[in-house]
């Protein structure tokens, strides 16, 4: 070589840090008169509602007045208003609002009118399966489903609820009686709260009660709703509040999904959790695609396998407050958790295990006396 030469060539590792979209979500709802319908509108704490949904009283606004009292200085989200004749239903908007250019990604999705049959939570689950078929956004859907009529006892109101979801496999639906007028936004606010992990129940009593839910209802027989109907909503796979004799305040139930029995994500913490891995994974397999590293050679094996496995080591980072641990979303993987497997020569497969943390949603406390040590002191 006749001259000396200098290159540099600045290698892109996919080693930086990915975005975060938990703990947003989009409301859709029908709006009051002076609505901006039809449009898609960032919302946060500070966002006048009445200019963007109306000043008149609407189902939308009521939810959303109810998750940012409880999701804390943070919130964030969207709104698409909806107009009764318009030119949008709540699966038009939503599709509007992931498609381009607005091209946004929400966590969860809130329907703020109240489902009415069946179907209804069926064509939901099929709207976040196809968000995730065409756009590659995993989103779990809320939706809100009617309150006691006042000409109804709590038993026909619990027969006519139940016809909902009997026979329902949608583990990417919760369903959210109105009891109070606002559940849905109070759980969805408590869920986005940054005071909580992404792994975190709305059961978790440490959170402190619930902000601003609104008044109990009561049936034709002016029988207050009572933990008896709480427990009997639950049993079905309604997501409802609760509260606990002789405790003060109001709190929370599992927040549940319509999964089938024995499923992996029958309530909404594991699904939360699964997604949000999820997200990260697949930036990471994008990445990879055509890029020779990854081969089936013990030294490519062994720096993937610790490459892939990076979002699962770093939700299960925790820390120390005050002496208490605090976990993170997973516990820590372990030898085996990742496989990697060679289809073709141009075809890998990845098998990756998380394992969720624990959680006492029961306790049991059994004291008895110890009549030996009498005397003995």
């Amino acid at each position: 070589m006749g001259i000396g030469q200098i290159t540099i060539i600045q290698e892109n590792t996919a080693s930086g840090g990915l975005k975060s979209v938990e703990r947003t979500t989009l409301f859709i709802g029908l709006a009051a008169a002076g609505a901006e319908f039809d449009k898609l509108h960032s919302i946060g704490q500070a966002t006048d509602l009445d200019a963007i949904l109306g000043a008149g009283a609407s189902t939308l606004k009521t939810n959303i007045e109810a998750a940012r009292l409880n999701a804390g200085a943070n919130f964030t989200g969207w709104a698409v208003p909806l107009e009764a004749e318009g030119a949008h239903t709540w699966d038009t908007a939503l599709e509007m609002a992931l498609d381009m250019p607005n091209n946004i990604y929400p966590e969860k999705v809130a329907i703020c009118d109240p489902a009415e049959t069946g179907a209804d939570l069926e064509a939901m689950q099929a709207a976040a399966i196809s968000a995730q078929n065409v756009y590659g956004k995993y989103i779990s859907i809320h939706t809100a489903a009617p309150s006691i009529l006042e000409t109804e006892s709590w038993s026909e109101y619990s027969t006519r609820i139940k016809a909902l979801v009997n026979g329902k496999a949608l583990h990417r639906v919760t369903v959210v009686p109105q009891l109070h007028g606002n559940n849905l936004g109070v759980v969805l606010g408590r869920l986005d709260n940054d005071a909580y992990s992404v792994g975190d129940t709305p059961m978790r009593v440490r959170s402190g009660s619930v902000v601003a839910l609104g008044a109990a209802p009561v049936d034709s027989n002016g029988v207050e709703l009572n933990m008896g109907h709480i427990t009997d909503l639950a049993a079905a796979r309604f997501s409802v509040p609760q509260w606990y004799t002789n405790f003060d305040g109001t709190y929370w139930a599992d927040h549940m999904t319509l999964d089938a029995e024995g499923g992996d994500f029958q309530v909404y913490e594991n699904l939360r959790v699964m997604d949000y891995i999820t997200r990260r994974i697949y930036v990471l397999m994008i990445q990879k695609i055509a890029d020779r590293s990854l081969n089936s050679s013990a030294s490519s094996t062994s720096f993937h396998e610790g490459f892939f496995m990076a979002p699962i080591y770093e939700a299960a980072k925790g820390s120390v407050l005050n002496g208490e641990p605090k976990p993170g979303l997973v516990k820590k993987p372990q030898d085996g958790d990742i496989v990697i497997t060679w289809r073709s020569a141009t075809e890998v497969e990845l098998a990756i295990l998380a394992a969720p943390i624990d959680c006492p949603k029961k306790i049991t406390t059994r004291i008895a006396l110890d009549l030996n040590r009498l005397g003995a002191e």
